[in-house]
């Protein structure tokens, strides 16, 4: 008579612990080597990373449309990157131009600009740099000199070019993978999902649950503050004040948004000293102070609060660094995911440890 075969309990339990632990070691081994490949092809990721953002911010409403009339989700897919499409055409046809102008403009009177900033700084004194003594318009010359012999070799002519030609591929490949993503993009989300171990999977599903309406609300709120400002910079400047330079200028203030405290004081001064450069009296720059005055209010105290909301804010120092540390580590594509992934780690601790998520700090 046969014995009957031992309980297969303890192997089985020894095998999940074995599975566990591997999962644990696999999970850290795939964030390393994601930090590795986003360092070393931040280039080649940054379409994947512009058109994955889009797609992300779209996607809730091409789900709600189609779950709310029972259309194919590929229909309003497609709807929306002919809108995308369409708009982008729209702002490089009417904004593009005007940019190149002001930028050309910008550089033709460059050196005016140059002097009229150092005489801000130093007055009609003499300041010694490199041993010896140079007023405002001295140094402005030097500046330009320098700026003319950078410009005139050849390599970095090339690499200008060869740059300008990236930046064409790039913005249409960026358009293909938008398309994509937009079409298939709770698919791919899936088979991302797969890569990962399976027993930290229900790990990463309540992550991505709990942090996606915060990262989703800052990816919005700021889009929201960076047109608003570069609107209401572009009638000011432009419009309102009469300033030169007003399409780049409003370009420069929108995209500084993105850097707190710093960014908007120094899109401010940058402005101010092209709207001193062409003030004719006392009237231009009173109305460039209450410009600036108006608009800084508007976003912090009205516009910020009601798009970013409590629970997308970080400290100020805490976005400094991750701005900081992410470009300096993954480039552009840093910039972009440094404070989203700060969110997400939050978010992360605040699972891992069971506490509710702290208060976050003033923008």
């Amino acid at each position: 008579m046969k014995e009957p075969a031992p309980p297969r309990e303890p192997a089985i339990r020894a095998d999940r612990e074995r599975v566990e632990r591997m999962s644990t070691w696999m999970a850290i081994l795939l964030v390393v080597l994601a930090a590795l490949l986003i360092n070393q092809l931040q280039w080649v990721l940054l379409p994947f990373a512009i058109a994955g953002l889009v797609a992300y911010i779209c996607t809730p409403a091409i789900e709600w449309l189609a779950k709310r009339t029972q259309l194919p989700r590929a229909l309003y897919a497609v709807a929306a990157f002919l809108i995308l499409l369409l708009f982008a055409s729209l702002l490089a046809m009417l904004g593009v131009p005007s940019m190149i102008d002001g930028l050309r403009a910008m550089v033709t009177d460059l050196q005016g600009i140059v002097t009229d900033a150092v005489r801000g700084a130093i007055g009609s004194a003499k300041v010694t740099l490199m041993g010896e003594a140079m007023n405002a318009e001295e140094i402005a010359q030097a500046v330009m000199a320098n700026v003319r012999a950078w410009l005139a070799d050849a390599g970095r002519i090339a690499a200008l070019g060869t740059a300008a030609f990236a930046t064409m591929i790039g913005a249409i490949l960026t358009f293909v993978l938008l398309f994509y993503l937009l079409l298939s993009g709770p698919a791919v989300a899936r088979g991302l999902l797969a890569l990962v171990p399976p027993g930290q999977r229900p790990l990463v599903r309540q992550v991505a649950l709990q942090s996606d309406p915060v990262v989703r609300r800052y990816f919005v709120g700021v889009i929201v503050v960076v047109v608003y400002s570069s609107t209401a910079a572009y009638l000011g400047l432009g419009f309102v004040l009469g300033i030169p330079h007003a399409a780049l200028l409003a370009l420069m203030t929108g995209l500084l948004e993105v850097i707190p405290l710093v960014g908007p004081y120094a899109a401010a001064v940058i402005a101010g000293l092209v709207a001193l450069r062409y003030a004719n009296g006392i009237g231009p720059i009173i109305a460039y102070a209450t410009y600036a005055t108006a608009l800084r209010l508007s976003i912090d105290q009205l516009l910020g609060p009601i798009v970013l909301g409590t629970a997308a804010r970080l400290h100020p120092v805490a976005v400094i660094f991750c701005l900081l540390a992410g470009g300096a580590l993954f480039g552009i594509v840093g910039i972009i995911l440094a404070v989203p992934a700060a969110l997400v780690l939050r978010t992360t601790l605040a699972i891992l440890y069971d506490e509710p998520q702290a208060a976050p700090g003033p923008r």
